[in-house]
């Protein structure tokens, strides 16, 4: 048996091996429903993993030597974000290390001389104003029914925090759809080739860092569908299967809708989904529903 006081440290030794085998398979998924949905047959599941092997086979061209150290950093602090969420740490904490992994990929956008590449960088940068502050309510509407900040109490509490936080949950799927970089909402970069040729932030990226960059975002996607589990924690079960669910919606519409311009990207995170999760709390705060600690 493990002792409890290194249960912490085992889930995010796990989380940053398994989390990129994961991510990489729901990457493939992903391309062969969507191959699907078109009426192609698609890739292999596993071609995600191919395409990185190749990328890490391939020489390191760079602009500028900097773009090194920011990729590097993006995957680390990307990496460091899912760990100490899986390791229980504190919400606020995780998405200040979430936030911060962007910012290193927006720098090394930045730090080319691509037209192209600047346009992707600032569009992620408006993505980052759109998303974040659904994100931060989340964290708060989950401290006000379970009185902690903290992943391992929100988990272990054993409250159905959707019951409580309906607004919130709605309001963070629509912005997942930004973070899993799905239309109409993929306005930095694509991770298919049905909108544009040139890639947006990751243009002047490739080899080992553009590599690094995809096995960024397999970390991506296990953290953000583990804080849709935090909703359900309470029937592991039907998390899963809400997870299932929703990642399926979200191949639904990408595949449905055109991008849309920044404008409407904002006006539909910062009106829409914000003011489902501000409501929710407000009527949480009013109500006296928060459940006693």
């Amino acid at each position: 048996m493990i002792p409890e006081y290194l249960m912490p440290v085992v889930t995010a030794i796990l989380y940053i091996v398994l989390a990129p085998l994961l991510g990489g398979l729901i990457c493939g998924i992903d391309r062969k429903v969507t191959a699907r949905m078109q009426g192609r047959v698609g890739p292999p599941i596993l071609q995600p993993f191919y395409d990185v092997a190749k990328l890490f086979e391939k020489e390191n061209p760079v602009v500028t030597v900097a773009q090194n150290a920011y990729v590097l950093s993006y995957l680390v602090f990307m990496a460091v974000a899912g760990a100490l969420f899986f390791a229980g740490n504190d919400m606020l904490l995780v998405i200040f290390a979430f936030t911060l992994s962007h910012i290193f990929l927006v720098l090394g956008a930045y730090s080319s001389y691509s037209p192209y590449s600047h346009v992707g960088a600032e569009r992620e940068l408006l993505q980052i104003i759109a998303y974040e502050p659904m994100i931060i309510l989340t964290a708060v509407g989950m401290y006000m029914v379970t009185k902690s900040f903290f992943v391992s109490a929100i988990a272990t509490s054993g409250i159905p925090i959707i019951f409580y936080l309906p607004g919130v949950f709605i309001g963070y799927l629509m912005v997942l759809t930004i973070k899993l970089r799905k239309s109409p909402f993929d306005l930095s970069t694509s991770h298919h080739a049905h909108q544009e040729i040139v890639k947006g932030v990751t243009t002047d990226f490739a080899g080992p860092n553009l590599a690094k960059i995809e096995i960024a975002h397999w970390y991506e996607y296990v953290f953000l569908l583990g804080v849709i589990w935090l909703f359900f924690a309470w029937s592991p079960l039907i998390a899963i299967v809400v997870i299932v669910v929703a990642y399926f919606v979200e191949i639904l519409i990408d595949n449905t809708f055109a991008r849309v311009k920044w404008q409407l990207m904002l006006r539909s995170s910062w009106i829409i989904a914000g003011m489902l999760g501000l409501v929710n709390l407000g009527v949480l705060y009013y109500l006296k529903l928060v459940v006693p600690s």
